[in-house]
């Protein structure tokens, strides 16, 4: 069994800053590329970023230059370092991994954490 858990949403006034976590857990044998979405509401579910396991990124337009995603291969951890917030990047944010395990290699989803920034 995989799990992903997140961690690091809340409130934050437009202009700061949050830092999201996600770490897998579970009989894992190798993740390949990691990666956070979005899904604000009334919309559908967004590519935000997306690291491989070799580092390469891959950023969605609306939040290049603000968003910075980055992996700890020893702790199987993705981060989401998010500043100069806007009222706009309100959403629930997953977390997404690819990750082969005794199972099998299958795409895994987090539970989803909060993202309100108040204007």
């Amino acid at each position: 069994q995989v799990q992903l858990v997140e961690s690091g949403g809340g409130l934050v006034q437009a202009g700061g800053s949050l830092r999201l976590s996600c770490a897998a857990a579970g009989s894992i044998l190798s993740i390949n590329a990691m990666g956070w979405y979005r899904q604000a509401p009334g919309k559908q579910r967004e590519l935000v970023a997306v690291i491989t396991n070799g580092g390469i990124t891959n950023y969605a337009d609306s939040v290049k230059g603000r968003f910075t995603i980055s992996r700890d291969n020893a702790k199987n951890t993705v981060y989401l370092q998010m500043n100069s917030l806007k009222p706009e990047d309100t959403a629930v944010y997953y977390c997404n991994a690819d990750i082969t395990g005794w199972v099998g290699k299958y795409n895994y989803w987090g539970q989803g954490t909060q993202v309100t920034v108040s204007s």
